[in-house]
């Protein structure tokens, strides 16, 4: 039996792949794709990109949306890729769907790049 199926981003929406980029990139991606009203914005990540992941997840929560924006469902799994040297391996993956629940702040109301609640 293998890991369950990550969630499909034609099932849910937007999907933001998260690599080695600085956090506030993925951040900004994922609060644009969640302003449009594209749906459920799903954020992936494999190996030591997940805790940059969740690092996303949790300022776009915390800081950017905070009380607008819920968590889940999270699908956690397993990959096998092939490495540098050729070889299989097992590579840890998951999935993180953020869905807006209240509205949004607009953008002209504050200045770029700062909380909500950031003083001005």
């Amino acid at each position: 039996m293998g890991p369950p199926p990550m969630p499909r981003p034609d099932d849910l929406g937007s999907t933001v792949f998260i690599g080695q980029k600085p956090t506030m990139t993925y951040v900004f991606q994922v609060v644009t794709q969640l302003h449009s009203g594209a749906g459920p914005v799903v954020v992936k990540a494999r190996g030591n990109a997940i805790v940059r992941a969740v690092d996303v997840v949790e300022v776009v929560r915390r800081r950017f949306l905070e009380g607008q924006v819920d968590v889940g469902p999270i699908s956690i799994g397993t990959e096998r890729l092939t490495n540098k040297d050729g070889r299989d391996a097992n590579v840890s993956s998951i999935a993180i769907s953020l869905t807006r629940t209240g509205a949004v702040e607009p953008a002209a109301a504050r200045a770029p790049g700062t909380a909500p609640s950031a003083p001005g």
